[in-house]
């Protein structure tokens, strides 16, 4: 495993995929609470004009912190975490979590990321601060 403090300006970070399904869509919003029937109910949101059921936001940005906490391991944490929710996530789609190194300074990487569906378009962007032990 590279070091954290080997990265520089640029480089990528880890990736990691993930297909979400109606049973992790459920179990989310049973641990969440969020019971928003445009999550669970596909008749529902089509007639709210979403095309079926849409997984939850903070779903996607759960991929994407699990993706940095397996990148970042223990050796640091993220200190910050800035994300945009630019498209919807629907069961059966491929998204890739991913980003790369905007700046660094001797104990923190601020990293850009984003999550792309197999259409390539971006579904999730940010930003995160990771201090390095």
């Amino acid at each position: 495993m590279k070091s954290l403090r080997s990265y520089e300006v640029s480089d990528r970070l880890a990736v990691r995929e993930w297909v979400p399904n109606h049973i992790q869509i459920r179990q989310y919003a049973e641990a969440s609470g969020d019971f928003n029937p445009i999550h669970l109910d596909d008749n529902y949101a089509r007639q709210a004009g979403l095309g079926g059921v849409i997984a939850h936001g903070m779903l996607t940005m759960t991929q994407m912190s699990a993706m940095l906490a397996d990148w970042i391991g223990d050796q640091g944490g993220i200190s910050k975490l800035d994300v945009r929710f630019e498209g919807v996530v629907r069961p059966g789609d491929t998204i890739r979590c991913t980003g790369s190194i905007r700046a660094r300074s001797e104990k923190t990487l601020v990293c850009n990321l984003e999550a792309i569906n197999h259409k390539n378009e971006i579904v999730l962007s940010g930003l995160a601060h990771i201090n390095v032990f």
